[in-house]
């Protein structure tokens, strides 16, 4: 029997890195990432999201060589908009997110492009189980799962996790989401248009170690909340 190859949809990987105030852990995150074999050619950018701390210093050397692109905006705008600085400058075919406070295992990457790799989905989640010393609060994990669970619920799906930054999707259709909100808001967004669009998300385990609020944890109770809405939001108005 003659089998036909299928052409990968993936050629190129865009990694966004948003960083706010992240010296202490951001070059040891890209050293983590670079240091990948990564089974698609990789392009990395940096978005300093108007860090007052120099922790680009750091990394003065992998944009020099072009292990990585730089981009900066003048002023802190949250999360969201670093993000999408990224999508507007990536050349990738695909597009995903790492966080630069080491929370996230680069080395996950890899089983998360697996079903992309092998058309079973066009969009995948690296879904974080919270098991052992994986969550750095009780209510973190639980409002977490409660936004999961809405989450299935407005669209009729079954999600586990909707907050995590491990998500791989075209270029393309992260540039016609036209994401809009700010801070942290941009999971959930990403999320409830994924799904409105019929995207039939493929989730994928990784690991996954917290930090805690004296380490830097930036995630506030007020951006769940937020989240809930944009969910709501999403599926009965289409924004």
């Amino acid at each position: 029997m003659n089998h036909v190859a299928v052409e990968s949809p993936v050629k190129t990987l865009t990694v966004v890195v948003p960083v706010y105030n992240e010296a202490a852990t951001l070059r040891e995150s890209l050293n983590r990432l670079l240091d990948v074999e990564m089974p698609v050619r990789t392009e990395v950018l940096i978005v300093d999201d108007g860090s007052t701390d120099d922790g680009l210093d750091s990394v003065t050397d992998l944009e020099a060589d072009g292990q990585v692109r730089v981009f900066r905006h003048k002023r802190n705008l949250g999360k969201s908009r670093a993000v999408l600085t990224g999508i507007d400058h990536a050349t990738g075919d695909y597009l995903t997110v790492l966080d630069a406070d080491l929370e996230y295992d680069p080395q996950d990457y890899k089983k998360l492009l697996h079903p992309v790799l092998a058309a079973l989905a066009s969009v995948a989640y690296g879904t974080r189980t919270f098991s052992g010393h994986t969550a750095f609060s009780f209510w973190y994990v639980i409002g977490n799962r409660l936004l999961s669970l809405w989450a299935s619920f407005l669209f009729n799906t079954w999600l586990t996790d909707v907050e995590t930054c491990f998500k791989v999707a075209p270029i393309e259709e992260w540039r016609s989401l036209n994401l809009s909100t700010n801070r942290f808001g941009i999971e959930a967004e990403a999320t409830g248009k994924f799904l409105r669009r019929g995207h039939r998300i493929y989730e994928v385990p990784i690991s996954y170690q917290a930090r805690s609020r004296a380490e830097g944890k930036k995630l506030k109770w007020i951006d769940g909340l937020e989240a809930f809405w944009i969910l709501f939001r999403i599926r009965f108005f289409g924004l």
